[in-house]
């Protein structure tokens, strides 16, 4: 079994319980955008690139309870990453874009910059939350984290740091305009721009028609 095998399984383990849409699934999409990407990116390590997108939801702090079970899942994550022979030198760069990746790590200038193959994650992640699935994963995390659905009175926040960003007091269709209609002028690659171009005008086509049908009620 090669590590990559080795490494999805222990993603599939990690993330089985998830109901938030990031379970394993969500990885798969992940990985085969990374690999539409990394088709015009000669320059870039495709093991790295497909290691950290397996990953890069082990430990994330949004699906944990509290700072020291993210940290214990990273511990663990390390170990496993060690024992099957992954050099040091590639767990450190597979965790450097893990930790650097995210949108919210990115807002407020946290995160560190990232090269080719982060940027290739980190875009191929990003267009999971643009389209039709980004549609129904912000539905399904708006639920599982009680949001509200949509209340007209309450517009859409502009946040300043994780902390603000990661506030459950908005709503699930305020999320579009904090973050889903963003991602597409904040891609790396010309590979990632050009797939969310229609996947972007979905999500408009969405949202108006989502408001149209909720006006008829008032």
């Amino acid at each position: 079994m090669t590590q990559l095998e080795q490494i999805t399984q222990y993603m599939q383990t990690a993330l089985a319980s998830d109901n938030s849409g990031h379970s394993a699934d969500h990885i798969d999409r992940v990985v085969a955008l990374a690999n539409k990407i990394l088709i015009n990116e000669p320059m870039a390590d495709p093991f790295i690139v497909r290691a950290a997108a397996l990953l890069h939801d082990v430990y994330d702090d949004k699906l944990f309870n509290n700072a020291s079970n993210v940290q214990l899942a990273k511990s663990h994550l390390k170990t496993f990453l060690s024992n099957i022979s992954v050099s040091q030198d590639d767990i450190s760069r597979i965790f450097y874009i893990i930790d650097n990746m995210s949108w919210s790590k990115g807002i407020g200038g946290q995160a560190q910059h990232l090269d080719i193959n982060g940027q290739i994650v980190q875009d191929a992640d990003r267009l999971e939350a643009v389209g039709a699935i980004s549609i129904t994963r912000a539905i399904t995390y708006g639920a599982v984290k009680n949001r509200i659905l949509y209340d007209p009175a309450i517009p859409p926040r502009i946040a300043q740091n994780k902390a603000e960003y990661r506030n459950d007091d908005s709503t699930t269709i305020n999320h579009f305009y904090e973050k889903l209609l963003l991602i597409k002028d904040r891609l790396n690659t010309d590979t990632a721009k050009k797939i969310a171009t229609s996947r972007h005008q979905f999500m408009l086509d969405f949202l108006a028609q989502f408001k149209a049908e909720w006006d008829l009620t008032k």
